[in-house]
């Protein structure tokens, strides 16, 4: 079974990519999604986080205020390299985890891991290989926009992440998501094609 990295810049494309290939019969985990349920009350990296971002990231419901953490973090690189720090490894030993139940429960040809930093984090280097889903920036800003960012906060969150030039160069498999969803679906469909011949023959 090829372990194999899904990323991509903020607003790249990257969930629909990660969604068509569900569509397709591939187990995708989403890493990012998984950060998220660590941070929850009781969970693997509450207590460090609320210790290290104090009291004022903690909503009336006992839960971190993502909103306010991202605030934190996306305004300054050094705490956002706090946080991963604190964040990464967990999430690094959950998603081998997971790749080995998947291996052991029969899938054969691939699966994948879904997450924004994959190559900031060092987890490709553990990876057999990395999809990387790129669009034009002004795409970027343009989609961010529309999640109700302000374009400050929009380029200051493409600024804390590696450009699109610097992750394609770690890619082995590149979607480009600039088109339609037709389009990009097109080029999973190729890709998942070329996955499962390769997995067939080995």
């Amino acid at each position: 079974m090829l372990r194999l990295g899904l990323t991509g810049g903020i607003a790249s494309g990257k969930s629909a990519v990660a969604a068509l290939l569900r569509e397709l019969g591939f187990p995708v985990l989403d890493a990012d999604a998984l950060a998220h349920k660590l941070i929850e009350p009781g969970q693997a990296a509450y207590d460090e986080v609320t210790r290290e971002f104090g009291l004022s990231i903690i909503g009336a419901d006992g839960r971190v205020d993502r909103a306010k953490l991202a605030a934190i973090v996306f305004a300054d690189r050094a705490k956002l390299d706090r946080l991963n720090a604190i964040i990464h490894p967990r999430v690094e030993a959950e998603l081998l985890r997971q790749f080995e139940e998947w291996e052991r429960n029969g899938v054969r040809d691939a699966a994948f891991v879904e997450a924004a930093l994959i190559i900031e984090a060092g987890i490709h280097q553990k990876l057999d290989g990395l999809v990387v889903t790129w669009c034009e920036p002004a795409q970027q800003l343009e989609r961010l926009r529309a999640r109700g960012l302000s374009e400050e906060e929009a380029r200051r969150r493409m600024a804390m992440q590696l450009s699109v030039a610097e992750k394609l160069r770690y890619a082995t498999e590149k979607i480009d998501c600039s088109g339609s969803l037709e389009e990009t679906r097109r080029q999973v469909e190729v890709l998942g094609a070329r996955l499962r011949r390769k997995a067939a023959s080995s």
